[in-house]
């Protein structure tokens, strides 16, 4: 149990926290939530022993072990693996001191050294950091390069996977999934799921709260309160709390009015498809929530475009990329009530269309066809760091629209939280997610008609990516939209296409069937969940027509039904031969460690003369164990997997 009394935290003059309580159950897995700069990583920054409370008290266990990830990386020639592994502090220190035993023939020491590594389970620590590694979406030929090899993105993702090699009793995590893909954050997600210990997790991912979360823990003037359940449980507790103050009544009935408009515009268009269905489940579950957001000092909408085409954008065959085409054969239609969430894989061209479609890089084969009334707003993932740093807010506006008036552009940054003299402030004392927005405002003041989007909610926090949300559900024209952030996927898309394998091709379901494909393509699956769409706008690249999906499944006869218990058969049967090579490989396993531990029994081997052999063959216990346990989890997952699949 972890706990603070009666709490006070400075920064400077400013008062993060004053007379704030919680306690924190061991097992528990917290999320803290608050504005920026509201005190979140100083609390993380208390409980590892950097700061010290000015008054209260903090009691944390004895001997508690605690793991938490670092912000920076200075370079090193540390390879990526050994950085990992230096994570598992207790396993260097016995490592370091097995050498120096081995250096000094000391048999004794190095005995009892190979059983303290097999306590610690440290046979298998390289295996280890190579699984986490790859789960976070490192290539294996990246694993011996030097740390100072990597971007500051990619040192981010070494120390997090640092952090989860560490053993630990208590995690501290603060915006991990910062500079993650959608890949990497579902594996994240997962591992979470299986930690065992306490977490505090910072993030602005509301998805990834959801999935990982029992509790809250949010920052509300100075102090801290505790919600039972996930972050959508914490929406509607705090929603209830905020209703009942009736000075917000008529500003809350006014946000949920708002929301409830949404609802009503996407209902009388929505499909039948089951992304479309998913998202109206999003937007009528944001109706009971919009209360819990009155107190944002975010709120702007997207202005309606002076002039607009239904027909905006047309790509015939159109092959992408740089010297060499990334992706060929794309027929693509923009219609000014298209809403499309790309998704695929790091590196397959998501980003590379979105660019190609902004008219940032030329198509290297076929035809491009845009309306006299196209005009694009185009969100970069690195869309800060093309703003002039020595201009304020104000001087980007006024150079983009001389005629604006003063009073009129300060109305409109007061939306993004840029109020009094901040407007005309340089935008290089600006945070990082103050330029977002600002890069955001920019977007918005062009009244665009096309929305492309790449990662737009890159160090935004909860409360402006509600009201990014919110605001493009209401944009009046056509939006392509590439983001991890899987809330704002499932409010404000229609529907999904994948970049895989060189191709666009429509994706029928939701982001929840997308993670299992993905999986599966992870697995080495062929990539056979690629159906049509009744969608006229999007092809699939050999230019053939999407497939209609019938209104009703038919009714399936015998002939019918064995065809495709056939088909099934078939298509388990590789699954049912990976879970019996696992099989064969546990059984081999098992055998050598027997021979090994049978081996061991001689008592004649622990004397000096033999002191060589009893090391190499602790050595291969060690080494057989890790393999085994490995062989053994896998075996778990894929039988799991076939039970699952064998029941559909």
């Amino acid at each position: 149990m972890i706990s603070l009394n009666n709490a006070r935290l400075m920064r400077g003059e400013h008062t993060l926290l004053d007379s704030a309580s919680i306690t924190i159950h061991k097992g528990q897995k917290t999320g803290v939530i608050g504005r920026n700069g509201s005190g979140k990583s100083s609390l993380f920054a208390c409980l590892t022993g950097q700061i010290a409370l000015d008054a209260g008290d903090l009691f944390i266990p004895d001997g508690l072990r605690c793991a938490w990830m670092k912000q920076e990386t200075a370079g090193s020639g540390r390879t990526a693996l050994d950085y990992v592994i230096d994570g598992d502090e207790r396993f260097r220190q016995i490592e370091s001191r097995l050498t120096r035993a081995e250096d000094s023939n000391d048999g004794h020491a190095i005995a009892n050294l190979h059983h303290e590594l097999d306590k610690i389970d440290g046979y298998s620590v390289p295996v280890r950091a190579e699984q986490l590694l790859s789960g976070l979406g490192f290539a294996v030929d990246s694993f011996q390069q030097p740390v100072s090899a990597f971007s500051g993105g990619w040192r981010v993702r070494l120390n997090l996977a640092a952090a989860l090699m560490a053993p630990s009793d208590l995690l501290l995590l603060d915006e991990p999934t910062n500079h993650l893909d959608l890949e990497a954050t579902l594996w994240l997600e997962q591992w979470l799921n299986r930690y065992q210990g306490t977490l505090l997790l910072i993030s602005h991912d509301r998805s990834f709260l959801d999935k990982v979360i029992d509790h809250v823990v949010s920052f509300e003037q100075n102090n801290l309160f505790m919600y039972k359940g996930n972050f959508t449980a914490y929406e509607i507790q705090r929603a209830e709390r905020m209703a009942q103050l009736q000075a917000a009544a008529e500003k809350q009935m006014r946000r949920k009015a708002e929301i409830e408009d949404f609802v009503r515009r996407f209902r009388a268009k929505a499909s039948k498809a089951k992304q479309a269905q998913s998202r109206l489940k999003e937007l009528s579950r944001m109706e009971d929530i919009a209360p819990a957001h009155i107190d944002s000092p975010f709120r702007f909408s997207f202005f309606a475009p002076d002039k607009t085409a239904s027909d905006l954008l047309s790509f015939k065959k159109v092959s992408i990329g740089f010297e060499q085409p990334l992706v060929r054969g794309i027929n693509l239609k923009l219609h000014d009530t298209t809403r499309i969430g790309l998704l695929g894989f790091n590196g397959a061209g998501k980003s590379t269309l979105l660019k190609t479609l902004a008219e940032q890089l030329p198509v290297l084969d076929g035809e491009v066809v845009a309306s006299k009334h196209l005009r694009i707003g185009y969100f970069a993932q690195h869309q800060v760091d093309v703003i002039d740093m020595k201009a304020s807010p104000t001087t980007l506006i006024q150079r983009a629209d001389p005629g604006a008036r003063e009073q009129e552009i300060r109305n409109f940054l007061g939306g993004f939280d840029f109020r009094g003299d901040r407007v005309s402030e340089p935008i290089i004392n600006f945070s990082g997610g103050e330029k977002a927005r600002l890069a955001l405002a920019l977007i918005v003041w062009q009244k665009p008609n096309v929305l492309l989007l790449d990662e737009p909610t890159n160090h935004l926090d909860l409360e402006m990516r509600h009201a990014l949300t919110v605001a493009l559900q209401g944009f009046e024209g056509a939006l392509v939209l590439v983001s991890h952030d899987r809330h704002l996927m499932n409010n404000t898309v229609d529907e999904f296409f994948t970049v895989h394998q060189g191709r666009v091709t429509p994706f029928e379901g939701d982001l929840d069937d997308y993670a299992r494909w993905m999986q599966e393509q992870g697995k080495g699956a062929t990539a056979d969940f690629q159906p049509g769409t009744n969608k006229d706008h999007l092809t699939a690249a050999a230019g053939k027509p999407a497939e209609h999906k019938p209104a009703a499944e038919p009714v399936v006869d015998k002939k019918e039904a064995r065809k495709q218990a056939a088909q099934q058969r078939e298509q388990l049967a590789p699954l049912r031969r990976e879970v019996k090579q696992l099989e064969k490989t546990m059984e081999k396993l098992s055998a050598e460690l027997s021979a090994l531990e049978e081996k061991l029994g001689d008592t004649t081997l622990y004397e000096d003369s033999r002191r060589d052999e009893l090391t190499e063959l602790l050595r291969q216990q060690g080494y057989c164990k890790a393999e085994l346990s490995q062989a053994e989890d896998q075996w778990l997952e894929k039988s799991t997997e076939l039970e699952e699949l064998s029941s559909e």
